[in-house]
C-alpha cells in the first residue's frame, strides 16, 4: 500500500498575515523528519506532507508553504540535547552568559521553552537559580525523570503560560533554543511570553540563522517541525507589533550558523548597537529579496545532482557506503534524494532512542555507532554534517584504517 500524502494546512504569513508567501524551493512529499520507526511499525503506511520553503513579499519572512500540526511532530520526540557534547559546551555556555548579563540571583526563576532532556537548565542550575523545563514530549520527560528539573509537559501558549505561573510564578528569564523555528501561532506564544515574563524580565532566543542558512546552501534544515527560518529583520518587525524589541543580537557558529538575540517589552531595555549591524548586514546580503531565494534553490539542485551522482559512483565501484547521524536534518537530504537502504546500508546515532528505530519514509536502519569500526564500511556520509569537527575527532580510529567520510554541505567532498 503507497504512503498517503497528507494535505498540510496552508495559510498567510505567520509574522505579517498579508497574504500567502512565494514558493521558491520544493523539497518533495516527506515523512515527519523525526518519525522514526520501531520494526513493528514499518509495514504500516506512513503520511507524507508537502515540504515547501516560501518567501513573504511584504516582510520578508521565509517560512513553510505547509503546516503540519505540532502535536502530529512532538507528542513523541527522539532528539537529545544531551547527546552532542558540542551542543552540551554551547548551551551550559548560554546559562553562563545569560546569568552574567542578568546578574541572576537564587530568587529568579528560569524558564526553558523546548526544554529537551533538560541540558541546558542543567547549566542554570549550577548557579543556584530557580528553573522549570516546559516541553510537549512525555517520553522526553519519562527520559529526564530522575534529573530534579522540575517540568510542565505540554505546549507553551496564552492557555498554559497562566496556569505556569500560578504554580511557579514569573520568569525572569525565558529561553527558547531552537524552539522558536517551531511555532506556528506566534502572536498566541508571545501572549503567553508577556504573561509568564517577569517585569524587566529578558526572552532569550537561539534559533538557526537564515543568512548562514543561504550562505551554507543547508537546505536540510528545511523540515516541518521548522515553520520559520529567521532573520532579524521579519523578527523585529514581529516583536515590535508585539510590544516588544529586540535589544541585543548576536551571529553563533554553533550548528553552523545561529541566531541570538534578547528581547524585552517596549520601555524595559535599550537595543544594542549589534541589533543594527546584524540588520545593516542583512540588507548588504539582499536577504529582504525574492532573487536570493531563487538563486539558493538552483545551488540546492545543483548539490542533490552531485551527491546522487557520487553515491551511484561508489554503488557501481562494490563500495559499502553507510550514513553518520540521524537528525531530522537528515531525512531532509535522505528524502529529497530518495535514498534508501539500497543506497545506504545503515546509519549510526550515538542517541539510544533512535538506535533500533528507522529512517522515517525510507526505513534506513539507525545503529549504535560502534558499528562503524566493527564493520569497516568503506565510506561514511555524514548527516550530521554540522558536528564535523566532533565526528571526525571521535572517528579518528575509523578514519586511520582507511575510512572516508562524505560531507554534502555546502558542497560534496569527501574527507
Amino acid at each position: 500500500m503507497a504512503d498517503p500524502v497528507l494535505q498540510a494546512l496552508r495559510t498567510r504569513c505567520i509574522v505579517c498575515e498579508s497574504g500567502e508567501p512565494e514558493e521558491f524551493l520544493d523539497l518533495g512529499e516527506t515523512a515527519l523528519a523525526n518519525g522514526f520507526l520501531r520494526r513493528e511499525e514499518l509495514s504500516r503506511p506512513q503520511p507524507k506532507y508537502p515540504l515547501r520553503a516560501g518567501f513573504c513579499r511584504a516582510c520578508g519572512h521565509v517560512q513553510l508553504m505547509d503546516r503540519v500540526p505540532p502535536a502530529e511532530m512532538f507528542a513523541d520526540y527522539l532528539y537529545l540535547s544531551s547527546a552532542s557534547e558540542t551542543l552540551k559546551d554551547h548551551l551550559w555556555g548560554l546559562s553562563d552568559w545569560v546569568t552574567r548579563r542578568a546578574s541572576l540571583s537564587a530568587e529568579d526563576l528560569v524558564i526553558d521553552i523546548g526544554c529537551n532532556d533538560g541540558t541546558l537548565l542543567k547549566g542554570f542550575r549550577r548557579y543556584g537559580v530557580k528553573v522549570l523545563g516546559v516541553d510537549p514530549a512525555k517520553n522526553l520527560a519519562d527520559y529526564a525523570k530522575n534529573s530534579g528539573i522540575p517540568r510542565f509537559v505540554g505546549f507553551f501558549n496564552s492557555q498554559t503560560a497562566p496556569q505556569i505561573v500560578r504554580k511557579w510564578g514569573k520568569a525572569r528569564i525565558i529561553t527558547a533554543t531552537n524552539t522558536f523555528p517551531h511555532i506556528p501561532d506566534l502572536a498566541d506564544f508571545l501572549e503567553g511570553i508577556q504573561t509568564a515574563l517577569a517585569p524587566e524580565g529578558q526572552f532569550v532566543i537561539e534559533a538557526h540563522y537564515l543568512a548562514d542558512m543561504l550562505e551554507q546552501r543547508a537546505f536540510d534544515t528545511i523540515y516541518h517541525e521548522h515553520v520559520s527560518y529567521w532573520a532579524l529583520g521579519p523578527m523585529t518587525r514581529l516583536f515590535e507589533a508585539h510590544g516588544m524589541q529586540v535589544v541585543y543580537a548576536q551571529r553563533l557558529p554553533i550548528h553552523h550558523g545561529q541566531l541570538r538575540v534578547v528581547v524585552q517589552r517596549k520601555g524595559e531595555g535599550k537595543a544594542d548597537p549589534s541589533v543594527g549591524k546584524i540588520l545593516e548586514r542583512e540588507r548588504q546580503r539582499r536577504i529582504g529579496e525574492f532573487e536570493t531565494y531563487r538563486l539558493f534553490a538552483e545551488k540546492v539542485q545543483e548539490i542533490k545532482r552531485e551527491l546522487k551522482t557520487t553515491l551511484l559512483s561508489l554503488q557501481r565501484q562494490g563500495k559499502k557506503v553507510v550514513g553518520y547521524g540521524a537528525p531530522a536534518k537528515g531525512n531532509t537530504l535522505l528524502g529529497f534524494l530518495e535514498i534508501g537502504p539500497d543506497l545506504l546500508e545503515y546509519i549510526v546515532d550515538k542517541s539510544p532512542l533512535k538506535q533500533g528505530r528507522f529512517t522515517p519514509g525510507h526505513h534506513i536502519p539507525v545503529v549504535p555507532t560502534e558499528r562503524l569500526l566493527k564493520d569497516q564500511p568503506d565510506v561514511v556520509l555524514l548527516l550530521a554534517w554540522n558536528f564535523t569537527d566532533e565526528i571526525l575527532a571521535q572517528q579518528q580510529e575509523y578514519r586511520r584504517r582507511g575510512g572516508k567520510f562524505i560531507l554534502p554541505i555546502p558542497e560534496v567532498r569527501i574527507v
